[in-house]
């Protein structure tokens, strides 16, 4: 057995488990690095690089910001282009105190929380319009078709609403017909409240020239 034991060590070669020396390996790195001055050059030119890359982001972040603040800022209003064919003009939230849509087509037109003093509407289309919370004093809309119209909270106080058609309109809540012309308005299908209805029969009168139904009877006037 010993003899079988210092056979297998003579015929091992021991050289190969010996580990390589220190300047061995300082060779073998030195042929598989590159020069440290091409790696120093290359590690500025990738810093280089990702600055000028990060500075590119950091200027178009800020172009679309400014460009996006200075919309906003010029006309807040284009957040609220509402519904309707009134080109692109807004009428959401604005002041449109006086201004004449007489005979304009105004399907669906969003008037929502928007100052409507003594604005015109004189026989416009205004089916389905939006007057929500919208204040229409002194507004006129005679001869208007607002059927389908919202008109809930919205203050109508000393509007004319002569001739016009305002069947299966909203009017709920506090909505205020004080002092409003009413000659000739088809009020059919609109709910009001009691003390509305009541405060509408004391003026009404006419008949609507269009539906011809009589303005009390739409109101259902005792």
């Amino acid at each position: 057995m010993a003899l079988l034991n210092v056979s297998l060590s003579s015929a091992f070669d021991f050289k190969l488990c010996r580990p390589p020396r220190l300047h061995s390996l300082s060779k073998i790195h030195s042929s598989l690095s590159p020069h440290p001055q091409v790696l120093a050059d290359d590690e500025l030119k990738l810093g280089s690089n990702a600055v000028v890359s990060f500075g590119n982001s950091i200027s178009r972040a800020s172009f679309l910001a400014l460009v996006s603040a200075s919309l906003f800022f010029v006309n807040p209003a284009l957040a609220f282009k509402g519904g309707g064919p009134y080109g692109q003009e807004v009428t959401r939230g604005q002041d449109l105190s006086g201004k004449d849509f007489s005979g304009l087509s105004l399907i669906k037109q969003d008037f929502k929380t928007s100052i409507l003093r003594q604005a015109k509407f004189k026989g416009a289309n205004l089916i389905g319009a939006s007057f929500f919370d919208a204040d229409l004093t002194g507004a006129d809309l005679s001869d208007a078709d607002l059927r389908g119209a919202d008109f809930s909270l919205a203050n109508v106080t000393k509007a004319n609403l002569s001739n016009a058609n305002l069947e299966g309109a909203l009017a709920t809540g506090n909505t205020s017909f004080k002092g409003s012309n009413i000659t000739g308005a088809d009020f059919t299908d609109v709910p009001l409240r009691e003390d509305q209805r009541e405060y509408l029969c004391k003026s009404a009168d006419g008949v609507n020239s269009t539906t011809g139904n009589a303005t009390r009877d739409t109101l259902l006037c005792n």
